[in-house]
C-alpha cells in the first residue's frame, strides 16, 4: 500500500510541473462543469477537523457521483494538511486542498507511469467493491 501512496506523490508532482493540477472544491467543480474530458484523477481529502462538515461532504458526494458518471479515476487521502504541501507552492500550502484534479493538457493526453499505476489500482479497487479507495501519502 506504501507504494500506491508514493505513487500518488510522484504523480502530483509530476501534474505539478507540467502545470496539469487543480486544486480546490470550486476550482474542481468549474473545471468538471467546463471540460470534464479534460479531468483524468480525482483526489478527495479530509481530515478529523472538517469531517463533520455537511457542506464539505456534499460536495464529495456530487464530485464522486461525477467522477463515477464520466469515468474518472477518484481517491481519498485522510491527510488534507500533507496533500496541501505536496501541491502547494514555495509561499506554502493551500488552505483548500480537499479536492485536486489532474488533468490532461490542453493539446492532448499526458502520459505519466505514476498516474497508470493510480488508475490501474482504482480499476482493481472497483472491481472488489471499493469505490472510492483510500491512499496514506508518504511523509516527507
Amino acid at each position: 500500500m506504501q507504494a500506491i501512496g508514493k505513487s500518488l506523490k510522484e504523480a502530483l508532482c509530476s501534474a505539478q510541473s507540467e502545470e496539469c493540477l487543480t486544486v480546490g472544491v470550486y476550482e474542481s467543480a468549474t473545471i468538471m462543469n467546463d471540460d470534464p474530458d479534460r479531468v483524468s484523477f480525482c483526489i478527495l481529502a479530509t481530515d478529523e477537523e472538517f469531517e463533520c462538515d455537511i457542506a464539505l461532504q456534499i460536495h464529495f458526494t456530487l464530485i464522486q457521483s461525477f467522477c463515477f458518471d464520466n469515468d474518472i479515476s477518484i481517491v481519498r487521502v485522510s491527510d488534507m494538511q500533507r496533500l496541501a504541501e505536496l501541491v502547494g507552492d514555495k509561499a506554502g500550502p493551500l488552505e483548500d486542498a480537499h479536492c485536486v484534479l489532474i488533468t490532461n493538457p490542453s493539446d492532448g493526453l499526458w502520459e505519466d507511469p505514476a498516474l497508470e499505476k493510480l488508475h490501474l489500482f482504482c480499476e482493481q479497487s472497483r472491481s472488489l467493491g471499493d469505490w472510492v479507495p483510500e491512499i496514506t501519502l508518504p511523509e516527507r
